[in-house]
């Protein structure tokens, strides 16, 4: 089975080019958008449209799809290295819908409304290939929603399966890790790349079991880390001020120790969960 890969999320941009980390990163367009001045990227990374936060300040959408369009077109040209985007999808949290005052449905419609209008306006943009990828949403834990979504996208004449990778969204508060498995058991029969955003690392052991022989994960990404170094004292020998929330050795560490713990339980058929040092489930 092959490892999946692990983007590891950080609110630090500069990240990309600083030359003080050698893993995948996971960066939000909202914070990247800040930069006017952007070098070239020396690690791979995936860009975040920031859906969640613009859906939960605005109840709405207010950087139009070509705005956005054009910032990843910006980000591609000017940074490089970006191996997919998000698009403006639109995650169906019982917070958010009621923020927004639409059904998970009108949710999914409009998700997948967004990813075809991203798609129609990248040519005029850029000569590169599109980056964009589809993004499956549904009610926290409704497995049939899921499929719903899916089948959405391919009445509307996009085919998941020739795609790279497929985001899993509205998984990232999901508590329950069974109902984890339960939208990972529906889901892996589409035989899909999946990319799960924001998966509790307690649920791994749902939608990456090594009885398996087809992948249900091609990558996650994750932003634990910080809120672990958070609640922790500063590493030694760092000489930044406060704690390491925004600490790229923090972030190395944690990352190290979740692949060699998830290495650890498949070895053993994931006897057990991925928990952080603090002992709360990342």
């Amino acid at each position: 089975m092959i490892e999946p890969a692990l983007y590891t999320g950080t609110h630090m941009p500069g990240w990309l080019w600083c030359g003080q980390v050698g893993f995948r990163l996971f960066v939000s367009h909202r914070r990247l958008a800040k930069y006017k001045r952007l070098r070239p990227a020396r690690v791979q990374w995936a860009l975040d449209s920031g859906g969640f936060s613009e859906l939960s300040l605005f109840g709405e959408w207010r950087t139009s799809p070509r705005e956005y369009a054009a910032a990843v077109a910006r980000y591609d040209a000017g940074i490089g290295r970006l191996e997919w985007a998000a698009p403006q999808d639109w995650m169906c949290e019982p917070h958010i819908t009621a923020k927004t005052g639409l059904t998970p449905e009108e949710h999914q419609r409009r998700t997948v409304a967004n990813f075809l209008e991203l798609g129609a306006w990248w040519p005029q943009l850029s000569d590169e290939e599109c980056p964009f990828m589809p993004v499956l949403q549904a009610a926290p834990g409704d497995a049939d929603g899921y499929l719903r979504c899916a089948e959405m996208y391919e009445a509307a004449g996009v085919h998941l399966a020739e795609f790279p990778v497929v985001g899993v969204g509205t998984v990232c508060r999901i508590q329950d890790t069974a109902l984890i498995g339960r939208v990972a058991r529906a889901l892996r029969g589409l035989d899909l790349a999946l990319h799960w955003f924001g998966v509790k690392l307690t649920g791994l052991s749902e939608i990456w079991p090594p009885e398996e022989s087809a992948d249900s994960l091609t990558s996650f990404d994750s932003m634990a880390w910080s809120y672990e170094a958070r609640r922790m004292p500063r590493l030694p020998g760092c000489r930044h001020s406060g704690n390491c929330a925004n600490c790229p050795v923090a972030a190395g560490r944690w990352r190290d120790r979740v692949l060699a713990t998830a290495g650890a339980l498949e070895r053993r058929g994931w006897q057990g969960e991925l928990f952080s040092e603090t002992g709360e489930a990342a």
